[in-house]
């Protein structure tokens, strides 16, 4: 047996000396054409064949499907095709199902080409691809019953007949088929050699415009039906990203052999998305033919002797993919890269632990502002991610002015590397242990309401020799105008991830606000729709598949700086299970929540309660609060072997094979570049001429190859140095500790020599403040800035000292004195304290708005702006007031003080617009406003609708209406506070309660007692207090998990509220003095978001948006029954008059349900595409049984 599989190696090795592997040839394509049965047809630009109805429907993806279209354009779809202009331009995913070979603009008119097709049950054409999926999927247990065959041989390419003067001469070859049975599906894709001659075609409707799009490759399974009003976006697949991937089709593969691409599609049982065969990896043909036959031999023999090594495993072949801070794990079918301990990444790439991470890439392409296009020619991008706590800081350079301004909004840019690098809950993984450093992320961005479309693509290359990951961006497409100026603003957001093999993906609306001298507050929004592509290993049966995971931005901070062209986007991230909600900050731990005082380098490990650990990061020294890189290379801590030269990076290093050298099959052994062909003949010499006398190791020991310090350790063909006790190194250096080490860095001073005080060029930066450290390295109680000449006070971990900054020319504060017992911040001073005024680099931001507050933290009567010079009068909340703005240069207005707590930022002043001649009207929050829709009695009047009021930088939540007196009371969980209006036009906010609260949700009026009641959900209590605010108490603060949802009966005198407490959701009720508390139903309920009455029939009534049902029961728990059975996304619900109204976050909008015939019967979406939340209904006069509800959750 043993000289038998010597005798197949060397035998392999000679073939292999004679015959370069190349693509298929066409004469390797599935039989095509008349003679094989196939129909052809008909030539044009846009075609679409008659139905091809299969004997024996297909799986594709989870869903069968008995008949086939194919179509000029490079795809077979399971339905009939709209017209190419609505997709045959757009990336995936496509709105219909699509295998797509070479989705692109094809035109077969003129005789330029045939497009053959057929469903065949031949015996050697089934048992050919039997053959092919069992090479590709091993454990595959697939017969083929039918088989469908479509070709594209010789076809051209669109072209405007005006634009050439002759058909084009690039004609492209290729084939898909799909083979199933009764269970899966596979297809299989062909591209022969000299198949593909063009890439890509121009779009028809900008053909003026000189740009091509890349052909799409891979398959989608089109929008799928969500519940009744819906439809949802499906899984798709991209095998290609850009012009180089699709160049790439014939020249590699997923096969073996290149050009051929196998695809697992269906499954009748279960299916995600779809799974690539992957044998060896990626096959790339060789160079050109004339590298000489000395490459091929040497080349073959190493394929020869990994052939020989295949027998016992598959790492000794492919160590070399894997990180250098990575093992190599056999499996069954493969192999695995798993990064070692300290180290976190996907195996091929692999980064220390807790350190900062750095990303460097370009940015090009060309986006058009309004109708202006703009080029971005290779300008740089570069970002700062604080892994320890999520914080990630986007910077692009050189940004001409007009799209500057536009792409503000656009914070998907930088998002990318906070999904890479979020700071991960528990039972959660940050991208990057997912994608590694090589992915592309392919997403678009919708805005509304000009439907203007934003193409991004980012592509990681890898990191370099730095451990920097290096994206590339291109941006192309057009976004709104945003005048010079403007001030952006986006407000925290969760996002859901959807995980499947090799593929993530998302889609979610954000909402934005825009801020400008000329035209005041104005709110916008736009759509993402995202998948990222990568390579994963599926080797591994034992690890757990992710499904979907929830990033939570926190934070979002955006802006341009005119003077320096560079545009900013700092955002704070986090990764969790779905459904894991923020608790209270004093229920968080300090890891989870961002506020430990670990260094920067260091990793903080939550214990027990509040208490954690700072551990330095892999490859850092130190005591977790102050940690130094440590030189593996200088301290002989490194792997690196023989002929190996040790580079140190921060947190990790890196080794180069010395010149002459490469490395060997473990990937960190470097080897003389003939080592493969010595170590194949020395197989072969063992095999035919086994004996001492003909072969002998050689005792590389006698030469003394060690350092002195080390040992040398003789082995067969190889040897091994090791360091003697008390030394370190790789043996081949060895060096020993010395006894007294150098003090490491404080924390003072790392902050003080990571300041950059002179740019790249050389000059001098003005502006960097520069802390000043004792002999000790510990901070100077008392520091001052070196531009700006303000001096305060800090602590021994240099943070600030509330209270003792002062400014230039004023007298400094005794930093020795004790602090005086400090006060809550206000709203004004948590504003100011807010504001981005330093760039992760630790450059000033110019153009930041920092608002000023007086001695007890109210804002300044007066407001100017540090760098616009314009000044202008606010009142108590901050909200600019109307005619007040002067321009630099120019006296400002006399600002009658006033006292009352801020809301967010200096704006236009928020009046109220209530609708006219509306005796019914329901009024909804949504974000920054509250909008107003009349009723015709029970129809929603959409003309009529306006906005009631408009409150900027707020997150409006729960609403309620006191009928008595004509207000309006709402819930803000931006400011965390509780506030209210009168409906008389012109009236303004009054903040009612602006403290202990965290996240302040459901709420209530009861008319008759004068009381208003809210859930907090952070701490978990349900509280009441006077319509003014005064006579607050707590009414329950146990056995709450969750609380949402709180309505109150004024007639009886009962409050009752749900729980959606995931292990126990329940709805509850007591009186409203907090009596009497009990269950009225814990059963079949999973989250109740929205409450309230039915005063006609005396029951409580709930929409849950876990069972999707609006259900009622009575207050005893008695004759409960199901209005209707299939809701979208309910989040707050209102009754009157037969019917129920709520706000659903599926359509955006308010949705109307008969309670009579349980049916759907209206709709009002508003024209501005965002979640609403709460809602609530305003009468002219009480109603009978008044109540207020509120409702709803996130």
């Amino acid at each position: 047996m043993e000289r038998g599989r010597l005798l197949a190696v060397c035998v392999l090795c000679w073939s292999c000396s004679v015959r370069v592997v190349t693509a298929i040839q066409r004469a390797d394509m599935f039989p095509y054409g008349s003679l094989s049965g196939d129909m052809i047809l008909a030539e044009g630009d846009d075609e679409t064949s008659r139905v091809l109805s299969l004997p024996r429907p297909v799986y594709f993806y989870d869903s069968l499907f008995s008949q086939l279209y194919v179509a000029t354009n490079g795809i077979v779809s399971a339905q009939d095709l709209p017209m190419e202009k609505q997709y045959v331009d757009d990336g995936f995913p496509t709105d219909f199902p699509v295998v797509a070979p070479f989705l692109a603009d094809i035109d077969t008119s003129g005789g330029r080409g045939q497009i053959y097709y057929r469903v065949t049950e031949t015996p050697s054409v089934l048992n050919r691809v039997a053959q092919e999926v069992h090479r590709g999927f091993p454990d595959a247990k697939f017969t083929p019953t039918h088989v469908v065959v479509a070709t594209w041989e010789n076809v051209a390419a669109y072209e405007e007949p005006t634009r050439t003067s002759g058909p084009s001469n690039k004609f492209n070859t290729f084939q898909a088929v799909i083979g199933y049975d009764e269970v899966d599906s596979y297809v299989l894709f062909l591209y022969p050699e000299g198949g593909l001659n063009f890439f890509g075609t121009r779009p028809k409707e900008s053909y003026n415009v000189e740009i091509e799009l890349p052909a799409r490759v891979g398959f989608s399974r089109g929008e799928v039906t969500y519940l009744i009003f819906s439809r949802t976006e499906g899984p798709h697949y991209s095998v290609t990203s850009d012009e180089q991937s699709v160049k790439n089709l014939y020249q590699v593969g997923n096969t073996g052999i290149p050009g051929v691409w196998l695809f697992h599609t269906g499954n009748r049982y279960s299916f995600d998305n779809i799974v690539p065969a992957s044998v060896g990896g990626l096959l790339a043909t060789p160079p050109t033919r004339g590298h000489g036959l000395s490459l091929v031999i040497f080349q073959c023999c190493y394929a020869a002797l990994n052939m020989f090594f295949f027998a016992f495993s598959f790492c000794p072949r492919f160590q070399q993919q894997c990180s250098q801070n990575a093992f190599c794990s056999d499996y069954a079918t493969g192999y695995c890269c798993h990064c070692r301990p300290g180290f976190y990444g996907n195996g091929r790439h692999c980064l220390p632990e807790g350190a900062p991470q750095r990303v460097s890439g370009k940015v090009s392409g060309t986006v058009t502002v309004g109708s202006t296009p703009v080029d971005l020619n290779n300008i740089d991008l570069h970002a700062y991610i604080v892994v320890g706590d999520g914080r990630a800081y986007t910077a692009i350079s050189e940004v001409p002015e007009p799209v500057g301004w536009a792409l503000m909004p656009v914070a998907p840019i930088g998002e990318l590397f906070g999904w890479l690098f979020a700071l991960e809950l528990p039972n959660s993984q940050a991208g990057f242990k997912i994608t590694g450093a090589e992915f592309t992320r392919r997403a678009e961005v919708i805005f509304y309401p000009g439907n203007q479309r934003l193409s991004i693509i980012q592509t990681g290359r890898g990191l370099d020799d730095h451990n920097h990951l290096t994206v590339d961006t291109v941006l192309s497409g057009s976004v709104p105008f945003l005048p010079p100026g403007a001030e952006v603003t986006m407000d925290p957001f969760k996002e859901t991830y959807q995980y499947y093999p090799s593929v993530a993906t998302s889609t979610s609306v954000r909402e934005y606000s825009v801020v400008s001298a000329d035209r005041g507050s104005e709110s916008f929004s736009f759509q993402l729709k995202q998948n990222i592509t990568y390579r994963d290993c599926r080797h591994d049966s034992s690890t757990t598949a992710l499904e979907t995971l929830q990033i939570t931005m926190e934070r979002v901070f955006v802006m341009y700086v005119k003077e320096e062209r560079i545009l900013r986007y700092a955002i704070t991230n986090k990764i969790s299970p779905v459904g894991v909600e923020p608790t209270g900050p004093e229920l968080v731990n300090p890891c989870y929540a961002g506020t430990h005082d670990c260094d920067t380098t260091a990793q903080c490990i939550p214990q027990e309660g509040q208490a954690f650990r700072c551990q330095c990061a892999t490859g850092y020294r130190g005591d977790g609060r102050n940690c130094y890189d440590i030189d593996e290379c200088a301290e002989g801590l490194s792997t690196c072997g023989a002929h190996a030269q040790c580079m140190n990076l921060p947190g990790s290093h890196r080794c180069q094979c010395q010149s002459g050298f490469e490395f060997g099959f473990d990937g960190r052994t470097c080897v003389g570049e003939l080592s493969c062909r010595c170590v194949f003949h020395h197989l072969w010499l063992l095999h035919f001429f086994p004996g001492p006398s003909i072969f002998s190791d050689v005792d590389e020991c006698s030469s003394s190859p060690c350092h002195v310090d080390a040992r040398c350790i003789n082995g067969l063909g190889s040897f091994q140095c090791q360091c003697q006790a008390g030394f370190y190194g790789d043996g081949f250096y060895c060096s020993q500790q010395e006894d007294e080490p150098e003090r490491p860095k404080t924390h003072c001073e790392h902050y003080r020599d990571s300041v950059q005080t002179t740019s790249p060029e050389g000059y001098p930066i003005t502006g960097a403040y520069v802390p000043q450290c004792d002999a000790n390295g510990q901070y100077i109680p008392l520091q001052c800035h070196g531009s700006t000449g303000h001096c305060w006070c800090v602590d021994t971990r240099g943070q600030e000292r509330a209270g003792t900054r002062t400014p230039p020319g004023t007298a400094t504060k005794d930093c020795d004195r004790p602090d005086e017992p400090e006060r809550p911040k206000t709203h004004c001073e948590h504003h100011r304290d807010s504001v981005e005024t330093t760039g992760p680099e630790g450059y000033p931001i110019v153009g930041a708005y920092v608002p000023q507050c007086d001695a007890n933290g109210q804002y300044r009567s007066l407001q100017c702006h540090g760098s616009s010079g314009h000044c202008w009068c606010v009142d108590s909340r901050g909200q600019e007031r109307a005619g007040t703005r002067t321009p630099p240069g120019t006296a400002p207005k006399d600002c009658l003080p006033s006292a009352a707590p801020p809301t967010v930022r200096p704006l236009p002043r928020p009046d109220v617009t209530p609708p006219t001649n509306a005796d019914i009207t329901l009024l909804y929050a949504q974000g920054q406003k509250i909008g107003a829709l009349p009723l015709n009695g029970t129809r929603l009047d959409a003309t009529r609708a306006k906005t009631l009021l408009t409150l900027h930088g707020s997150i409006v939540v729960g609403i309620a209406y006191d009928c008595r007196e004509n207000r309006v009371y709402w819930t803000d969980l931006s400011a965390r506070t509780i506030n209210r209006a009168s409906m008389a036009p012109g009236a303004e906010p009054e903040i009612l309660i602006n403290t202990n609260l965290v996240s302040p949700e459901g709420l209530a009026v009861d008319v008759k007692r004068r009381l208003i009641f809210w859930v907090d959900s952070n701490p978990d209590m349900i509280e009441s207090a006077n319509l003014d605010g005064s006579g607050r108490r707590t009414l329950f603060d146990t056995d709450l998990v969750n609380p949402r949802a709180i309505i109150v009966v004024s007639s009886s005198g009962t409050l009752f509220w749900t729980d959606w407490n995931r292990e126990a959701p329940k709805i509850e009720s007591s009186s409203v003095d907090g009596q009497n508390r009990r269950v009225v139903v814990s059963d079949g309920v999973g989250l109740p978001n929205a409450l309230t009455f039915d005063s006609s029939s005396g029951q409580v009534c709930w929409a849950d948006a876990g069972t999707k049902r609006l259900e009622c029961v009575s207050p005893d728990g008695s004759g409960r029954r199901v209005i209707h059975s299939s809701l979208n996304y309910p989040f707050s619900m209102v009754y009157y008059r037969n019917h129920f109204y709520y706000t659903d976050w599926r359509r955006d909008g308010v949705i109307v349900v008969s309670k009579e015939s349980s049916q759907f019967t209206d709709e009002y979406l508003p024209d501005q595409r965002s979640h609403l939340y709460g809602i609530a209904i305003a009468t002219s006069q009480c109603l009978s049984g008044e109540i207020s509800v509120l409702l709803f959750t996130f």
